[in-house]
């Protein structure tokens, strides 16, 4: 044995020392430089490019305000009298023919009050007098003279500005002009950098202002949409350099470069994509590809020369991986060298006939966990039949259950605490579930739906369910002291309804869930929205099925929502565990909570 790896050793290194000598070292230090090289010099000229390009797009951005801006100066140069002036609705209208960005127009005198209003898209108004000085825009124009407001989205689509600008005397008032922002496109689709490199705008929060593809903008403030703007925005303002580099919203590799637009807080980005950025250096490395391939044929003559006696059982080890990998795991390489090589073929045969009971394993897991709890999963695993999973009509008991006052704590709570307290709130509930054999069919946030026997049969369906009900609000209630001495105020509540439901399995063809549709469904979850903290309200078929077995107080008659009559609603004590529990696995501690005051026994 040490004299075949010996033998195996020094055919590596030979093998191993040829190529490296005659082909790695002398082209890939070659091909390294010459890519660092031309990496850098490119790199340099295309920061400068984009920075300029930048600050270019930047000054035609302004520009198209000032030139809007200069158009409205023209309305704030003359005092207002007490008298209508018929001279400035005909500047107003004129300007708005001139400039048709601007959508509206409103004209506000010295003392605050609306003089005149024109617009594109609703109904003029003149000498209405409204007192208008608590206007955002007129304030803002009284304090800085020109103001630009927040940019605003009409009817989700279309990004409009507000602009207001004062005179330079008190008594000429304010104009407000509302700007269409969708005409910056003829601006912003004039900008090129290169041959395809683009500009795009961003507001403050990073919303999409303008962009050559306009139906991007009008998708109005679209998380989706904005996402891929706003991070290369943000990673330029976060690599402190000129220019970055990213990927844009179709998952393309571009440089960047941003630049400030003076006054309304609005960023311009261009972007270039690094395939023309970096043309040049792609042209290198085919270069360096052209001699490596060179290269590669002098060193396979040289392998070969050197490897002819290892051809064969490479060979049938490269078909029997092919024929393994292309999931074939019945077939079996046989190589009887002895050596290494026939021990990594003995090791490829152990492989495949792991892999063939693990893949078949793994396919029928996978297909149940689409749409069914893990223990439902493995137990249908085990029985190797998935018929229990058919759609089909059976009694179940239906268990909803959720936090009371959970949307205000987490309203006010940290997000790092709301996930603390939904953690340990699962982790209580999880254990008791499991314990009690019932199936998740679905949670959201902080609330739970829950079968019990479906879609595997259990005995005393109504017994399990309300023993676990009971166990599910003592442990929750203990959990509530804790939470109670952090500050937080949360309740629990549930609700049980029995009777028939369709269960079964629906979906689609790659996810799949396992539910119940019915009207126990329903008074289950209208049960569960009427329970208070610490209560558990039940139906009268549960009730009526362990009226002899647990104690059960009824509540009366109640309204619930959803239903036109009152129907009679029952209350399930959790204070003690039953005197005689049911033989159900893991039945909880007995808890030292007071039983409520309507419980009968």
């Amino acid at each position: 044995m040490t004299g075949r790896r010996l033998r195996f050793s020094g055919l590596f290194q030979k093998y191993f020392l040829v190529l490296y000598l005659a082909v790695v070292i002398p082209l890939a230090s070659n091909g390294v430089s010459e890519a660092w090289f031309s990496y850098r010099d490119q790199r340099a000229t295309l920061d400068q490019l984009l920075a300029v390009e930048a600050r270019s797009a930047a000054v035609k951005i302004q520009g198209f305000l000032e030139g809007i801006t200069n158009q409205l100066g023209g309305l704030v140069q003359l005092s207002w009298t007490e008298e209508p002036d018929e001279q400035r609705r005909i500047d107003a209208l004129r300007l708005m023919r001139q400039v048709p960005a601007i959508v509206s127009l409103t004209l506000v005198d010295g003392a605050g009050r609306e003089r005149l209003y024109v617009s594109r898209i609703g109904l003029n108004r003149t000498e209405s007098r409204a007192n208008r000085t608590e206007n955002e825009a007129v304030a803002g124009a009284r304090s800085t003279r020109l103001w630009y407001g927040p940019v605003r989205y009409y009817r989700d689509s279309e990004p409009y500005l507000t602009v207001a600008m004062s005179g330079n005397r008190a008594s000429v008032g304010v104009v407000v002009a509302e700007v269409n922002l969708k005409l910056i496109w003829d601006v912003i689709s004039a900008i090129k950098v290169g041959r395809t490199g683009t500009a795009f705008l961003l507001d403050g929060p990073g919303r999409l202002i303008a962009h050559p593809d306009i139906s991007l903008v009008l998708r109005g403030a679209d998380e989706a949409t904005l996402a891929p703007f706003r991070a290369l925005r943000d990673l330029i303002g976060q690599a402190g350099t000129d220019v970055v580099t990213g990927t844009d919203g179709q998952g393309k590799a571009i440089a960047a470069a941003a630049a400030p637009v003076p006054g309304p807080d609005w960023t311009i980005v261009v972007e270039q994509p690094l395939s023309e950025a970096f043309g040049p250096i792609y042209a290198a490395l085919w270069r360096t590809g052209g001699l490596l391939l060179a290269g590669a044929a002098f060193a396979g003559l040289l392998a070969y020369v050197l490897a002819s006696r290892m051809t064969d059982p490479i060979r049938r080890l490269e078909e029997g991986t092919e024929r393994i990998g292309a999931g074939h795991f019945e077939h079996r390489i046989h190589i009887g060298t002895g050596d290494e090589l026939q021990r990594l073929a003995d090791s490829f045969n152990i492989m495949a006939a792991e892999l063939a009971v693990s893949q078949e394993r793994q396919e029928r897991i996978a297909k149940l966990k689409r749409f069914l709890a893990p223990q439902v999963a493995e137990l249908v695993d085990r029985k190797g039949d998935d018929s229990v999973l058919e759609g089909r009509r059976t009694e179940v008991v239906v268990v909803f259950c959720d936090l009371r006052g959970f949307t205000a704590f987490s309203a006010k709570a940290t997000p790092d605490e709301v996930m603390n307290v939904l953690s340990e709130y699962y982790d209580a509930l999880g254990q008791i579930i499991t314990r009690n054999a019932a199936t998740l069919t679905s949670f959201s946030g902080d609330g739970l739906m829950l079968l019990l026997n479906a879609p595997v049969p259990i005995d005393d369906p109504a017994l399990r369910a309300v023993d676990m009900a009971a166990d599910m609000q003592r442990s929750v209630q203990d959990l509530i002291v804790g939470w109670s001495g952090r500050g937080h105020r949360i309740g629990f509540g549930i609700g049980l309804a029995m009777g028939p439901a369709t269960v079964g399995r629906i979906g689609y063809e790659s996810r799949f869930d396992y539910t119940a549709i019915g009207s126990v469904v329903n008074l289950a979850a209208r049960l569960c929205a009427s329970a208070a903290d610490g209560e558990i309200l039940a139906d009268v078929a549960v009730a009526e099925a362990v009226t002899d077995k647990r104690a059960i107080a009824s509540l009366g008659l109640r309204s619930i929502k959803g239903y036109d009559e009152k129907m009679p609603v029952y209350g399930v004590p959790f204070a003690q565990p039953p005197a005689c529990p049911e033989p159900v696995a893991g039945s909880p501690d007995a808890a030292t909570r007071p039983m409520p005051r309507d419980a009968i026994g």
